[in-house]
């Protein structure tokens, strides 16, 4: 299936997958657009807008019974289309709030907050998606749809969520004029020590990350 005929008129709108693969070519073209950078000021937003969309189509793969390809091994798709360069857009433009902290498991008992970094999760989620992707412009509905829903269980939903309320935390901060608190060094390449995060005394405000992300605070 090309993308010419992504589209085609034939089928029908109505239909699970054509749905769900909507969505998700929705988001990859959004985000992608996003990560060119041309419209800073509207990153945090748009993600936010985004991957809340994302997560009902997840939400619909996940409610759905178990999907099952039609072929015993997944056919050989060839290189995986590199993400790097849309990593590091987003990493610069989210710089001021990039690296979150999250519970990978709110399940596991007594389990420490880990670091996250939106760009990364974004990024990781564009892979999973372009790869179901793939299958579906070859004609390969089912087979897309079995790798959208195992992996939006083994990988991207969770992802999502976390990203999502990471999104949502930054734009409540801003517009609710609570200042956001500086993590203390916090970086992904190493484990948070205590079961609490450690902050630095000096406040990093509302405005100075609000404005340049296009969030506004309510007056």
């Amino acid at each position: 299936m090309s993308d010419a005929t992504l589209h085609a008129t034939h089928q029908n709108p109505d239909d699970f997958a054509v749905q769900i693969a909507d969505q998700i070519e929705s988001f990859l073209v959004a985000v992608t657009e996003v990560a060119k950078g041309d419209e800073p000021d509207s990153a945090v937003p748009f993600l936010l807008l985004e991957v809340s969309q994302l997560l009902l189509a997840g939400g619909r793969l996940g409610a759905h019974e178990d999907i099952l390809p039609d072929e015993r091994y997944e056919p050989d798709m060839g290189p995986e289309p590199d993400v790097d360069e849309l990593r590091e857009n987003l990493a610069r433009m989210l710089d001021p709030i990039d690296v979150y902290s999250e519970v990978f498991d709110p399940y596991e008992p007594r389990r420490a907050p880990v670091p996250a970094r939106i760009s990364d999760d974004v990024a990781d989620i564009i892979a999973d998606l372009r790869h179901g992707m793939a299958h579906y412009k070859a004609g390969r509905t089912t087979e897309a749809l079995w790798w959208w829903q195992f992996s939006y269980f083994s990988n991207w939903g969770s992802t999502a969520s976390a990203t999502l309320r990471a999104l949502q935390s930054v734009v409540a901060h801003v517009r609710l004029n609570q200042p956001l608190a500086e993590l203390d060094g916090l970086d992904t390449d190493q484990g948070m020590g205590d079961d609490t995060l450690e902050f630095e005394a000096g406040k990093v405000m509302a405005e100075e990350i609000g404005t340049p992300l296009g969030v506004r605070p309510v007056t």
